[in-house]
């Protein structure tokens, strides 16, 4: 504190021009912070009672800070910063209410919807801020009565809406609010709002219905494809398997960057076009155009597929030699999911085992499924105790029925009824699969 008061000193700034500078630019902590606003608080009371703008700027900067600490900190600061605002006009201000809004949302929903019915004059600002707190909890249904509530919408409420139901892995009816803001013609989509569609597209395999419609209306409309938007739509035309489409996309780009490249090369990995991807790796550097880790993941994949061993090792070197990327859990991963498919079990028990990050329950399974396949016994004994020890209940019920027909596989009846009791014991249930089709727009799922 003392360290600001001699900074202010120095500048010769008035306490209301220092307040909302020092606040962001010196204040070291949200405490600190707190002090400077509390300080000039009391300083602008002795003089006036009317709300000076440099007021409501620091304001909104504290509880930036305050936003910015841990929950057990902003559950006790946000409370004291709020009874000081009561004190003042300040929350008349929306930019001020939006900001301590968020500050609540983050530690307690329910606090912020209490301020939210309490603020007189609600505007679309508030109302956007509010929307947006409850698609980020994942509560769609209140985001969406506040939606309905609202008087006048711009394009930062129909953003939200879209972008909390996309988050919540309902495209179908973003894809029906998206063609409502389209045809109440007041807001136009902006390439926020379309790569948020396009991306969840991709995640849920949403192409016929939805994502060919968006990229009929960006073509319509002679929008501009920046990298953003040419990246979604390449990335969502390859997870859909429509490489055709995304190679056009790719090509139409006037520059291309490494997230252009990066698309490609993991839509055609996951699709099995290993070949492909390879090559299209190699035209990549070849335009100096520099990977990232990302990229390597998709080459990996591409390698993991096609079962190419060596392939796949010297790319996961040239991770570091060349490019000087340590690689992460899901480079790993691949590389331990190529060396067991491909039978060579030793090798990958020994890169887990040489592993900088620690493996998770997933690359552990990925062995044990191989030591399955192969009927590898003595690896499988180790891997077992491996996954059981970090296995969680929640997870996915598959481990522990693999492991069971291993025992069985083995003979080991005696192991396989004490896997089965563990399993009562923790309540696990395998999940059910499921899978869909779509065709001619029209969406088809099943479950096994």
């Amino acid at each position: 504190m003392d360290r600001i008061k001699f900074s202010i000193r120095l500048s010769g700034l008035s306490w209301a021009e220092s307040a909302s500078a020092v606040a962001i630019r010196l204040a070291s902590s949200p405490k600190e912070a707190l002090i400077l606003f509390k300080a000039r608080l009391r300083h602008r009371n002795l003089q006036t009672t009317v709300v000076d703008p440099h007021d409501s700027h620091a304001a909104v900067f504290t509880l930036k800070h305050c936003s910015s600490c841990p929950i057990t900190n902003s559950s006790r600061l946000i409370p004291s910063l709020h009874a000081h605002l009561l004190k003042t006009s300040l929350l008349s201000c929306a930019h001020v209410s939006c900001a301590l809004l968020h500050c609540y949302s983050i530690a307690t929903l329910s606090f912020a919807r209490i301020l939210f019915d309490e603020i007189p004059n609600k505007n679309v600002v508030t109302y956007n801020t509010m929307i947006t707190c409850y698609a980020r909890h994942g509560n769609v249904i209140a985001a969406r009565g506040l939606f309905d509530q609202m008087p006048e919408r711009d394009i930062a409420s129909w953003s939200a809406i879209i972008c909390g139901y996309m988050h919540r892995c309902n495209p179908s009816q973003a894809f029906l609010l998206f063609r409502e803001m389209i045809q109440a013609g007041k807001s136009k989509p902006d390439p926020m709002i379309l790569v948020t569609i396009l991306s969840g597209c991709a995640e849920s395999g949403s192409l016929g219905l939805i994502g060919k419609s968006v990229h009929a209306y960006i073509e319509r409309n002679h929008m501009d494809v920046n990298v953003q938007l040419g990246t979604s739509l390449i990335g969502m035309y390859g997870r859909c398997g429509c490489l055709k489409s995304a190679f056009t996309v790719f090509e139409r780009m006037p520059e291309r960057n490494v997230m252009h490249w990066t698309s490609m090369i993991c839509g055609l990995a996951i699709h099995g076009y290993s070949e492909e991807a390879l090559a299209f790796f190699e035209r990549m550097l070849g335009t100096g155009v520099r990977p990232n880790k990302v990229t390597f993941t998709g080459v990996l994949n591409a390698c993991k597929h096609a079962g190419m061993v060596e392939a796949g090792h010297n790319y996961f070197c040239s991770m570091k030699s060349d490019f000087g990327f340590d690689p992460e859990i899901y480079h790993y991963g691949c590389m331990v999911d190529l060396l067991a498919n491909s039978g060579m079990l030793d090798d990958a028990y020994s890169m887990i085992q040489s592993m900088k990050v620690e493996p998770n329950v997933v690359i552990w399974t990925s062995l044990l499924a191989a030591c399955k396949k192969y009927k590898n016994f003595d690896i499988a004994e180790k891997v077992i105790e491996k996954v059981l020890q970090i296995a969680e209940p929640d997870d996915d019920g598959g481990v522990y029925t693999l492991v069971s027909d291993l025992y069985a596989l083995g003979g080991r009846w005696n192991d396989v009824q004490k896997v089965r009791v563990l399993m009562d014991r923790l309540v696990v249930r395998k999940k059910r699969g499921s899978s869909f089709i779509e065709v001619e727009d029209l969406r088809s799922s099943s479950c096994s």
